[in-house]
């Protein structure tokens, strides 16, 4: 399989089972989990700030408590919110900056993910959908 083969199918997995894995959990009759799914959706509408700044804070935030999924899922939006590559990296040296040394590990995780959205492999939009 090629390193191309390979950074789609990332991405494609990330994406089948994030999605997959959120209709089962939404398929429970429990209304707490329903409205904190909905609740992290609505956090990211526009509003005084705009979607882009949003998804912004949700990855310093994500690379700061370094969920690797949630780094994912935010440099996906980001991307799609048109985040460019010297935004990205300002955003991760933030995320560095306020959680040291540890979030280096995540920061390579990210900048693989965001090298695979932007070699066209795949489409980031199809992570749309918070929670």
């Amino acid at each position: 399989m090629s390193d191309a083969d390979e950074s789609k199918d990332r991405v494609a997995e990330f994406t089948a089972f994030r999605q997959r894995m959120n209709e089962r959990i939404l398929s429970e009759d429990n209304q707490v989990v329903r409205r904190f799914f909905a609740l992290d959706t609505q956090t990211y509408k526009p509003g005084a700030l705009d979607v882009k700044t949003k998804e912004l804070l949700g990855l310093v935030a994500s690379m700061v408590l370094r969920c690797d999924d949630c780094i994912s899922y935010h440099v996906a939006q980001c991307k799609e919110a048109g985040v460019t590559r010297e935004e990205f990296f300002e955003t991760f040296s933030v995320g560095l900056v306020v959680g040291g040394s540890i979030v280096i590990p995540h920061l390579r995780r990210a900048v693989d993910f965001l090298d695979r959205l932007e070699g066209g492999e795949a489409d980031g939009a199809a992570c749309a959908d918070h929670a």
